[in-house]
């Protein structure tokens, strides 16, 4: 009898009464797949109920919008439950009704370049970037001598901001469940100065000779976030990433608690007034401000990256971080790894995660071309045993 049951093709002449197709179905299933577990739950779902600090039926797993090409692998994670996150549909729109921004690209020694030139009553200003991929590098950077600082300041002030939510409430619908939608606050002021228009060296130069003059344009750049934050916070966006990319050598603890931690603060409380949740992209070093990161008012460190990779742990980070959810990035050196130590990863951190679940798995650096399909496959399978 036993042996009977067991196979679907006689559950027909069972009984006249069960609906032998569905339930021969399932007895075929049952005995053949060797794992099967129901998730409710929507990728797009999974992230908002953790973001708002309420159980996910598996963790989420996310991926940028920049790092999944489009195939059928991709199509199998995200029935299996990969969101991604798309960050080009913002909620502001910038003018500058005294300024013109023109870009032209040209070739050189057979290699292409983007030339970004401002123009403003108080003289011209240009930068130069060498595409990358997904991403450039300057090799010119915007400020060339003090003269650019009344320059710089006319092109801070001149800027003008606005709400603009009708393109991010049509992709949110196009989109629908696979896709997260994130809002960006942009950099945090110094570093603005610091990395994206003078480099480091020169700023260096500059933070000693001239410091008042890179003063005055973040106190140019913070009225101009002053005016940002409410527009953000009052979108339809659910959370939005203010600055990151620091590192902890060149900004420094002290310029950290000075310039960046009030504004995270400043920030997060106009979030929560409106039931928004703000993140930071903090994926370097970060043991020597945790503890500034931990009494912020950010709601989650976004991209932040386990040893071996950084100098602090998962678990010591949920210790640290009591109360924010780590969206952390799947540690990169882990891609060149084994499948067997990519699953062995993958559980840890899920382990470590445990009792809160205050984790998002993300990926939001490049996995090498020969292995993100099986890397991100094996990771998705963990995920969804858990």
């Amino acid at each position: 009898m036993k042996s009977f049951l067991n196979t679907a093709y006689f559950v027909p002449f069972l009984c006249p009464f069960v609906n032998f197709r569905k339930f021969a179905i399932s007895i075929f299933f049952c005995k053949n797949v060797r794992y099967i577990k129901e998730k409710k739950m929507t990728p797009k779902g999974r992230v908002e109920a953790v973001l708002r600090g309420e159980k996910a039926d598996m963790p989420p797993f996310t991926i940028y919008e920049t790092k999944l090409p489009q195939c059928s692998l991709e199509r199998r994670l995200r029935n299996q439950g990969l969101c991604i996150v798309n960050r080009h549909h913002n909620v502001l729109k910038v003018s500058s009704p005294n300024v013109v921004y023109e870009t032209f690209t040209y070739t050189e020694n057979g290699v292409q370049y983007t030339r970004h030139v401002t123009r403003t009553p108080a003289g011209e200003l240009f930068s130069i970037h060498k595409p990358a991929g997904f991403t450039s590098w300057c090799t010119s950077h915007i400020f060339k001598t003090p003269d650019d600082y009344k320059r710089l300041l006319f092109m801070v002030k001149d800027q003008v901001f606005e709400p603009s939510y009708e393109d991010f409430l049509a992709a949110e619908k196009m989109m629908g469940e696979d896709v997260i939608l994130r809002a960006g606050i942009g950099g945090t002021p110094l570093h603005s100065v610091m990395i994206g228009w003078m480099g480091v060296e020169t700023f260096a130069v500059e933070w000693a000779e001239r410091r008042d003059e890179i003063e005055k344009l973040c106190e140019a750049l913070t009225e101009n976030l002053r005016k940002i934050f409410p527009i953000v916070a009052k979108s339809p966006a659910l959370h939005a990433n203010f600055g990151g990319n620091e590192t902890g050598n060149v900004m420094g603890r002290e310029r950290f608690a000075k310039y960046v931690i009030p504004l995270y603060n400043e920030a997060g409380e106009i979030f929560r007034k409106h039931g928004k949740f703000l993140g930071a992209h903090l994926d370097g070093n970060n043991r020597i401000w945790a503890d500034l990161v931990a009494g912020s008012a950010l709601d989650y460190v976004e991209a932040f990256t386990p040893s071996p990779d950084t100098d602090m742990t998962l678990s010591e980070a949920f210790e640290i971080w009591k109360g924010k959810l780590l969206w952390i990035n799947f540690p990169s050196s882990m891609h060149l790894a084994s499948i067997q130590k990519i699953k062995e990863t993958t559980r840890q951190i899920i382990r470590d995660s445990l009792p809160d679940g205050r984790l998002i798995i993300g990926i939001t650096e490049d996995i090498p071309e020969d292995r993100w399909q099986e890397n991100l496959l094996a990771i998705s399978e963990v995920i969804n045993e858990s």
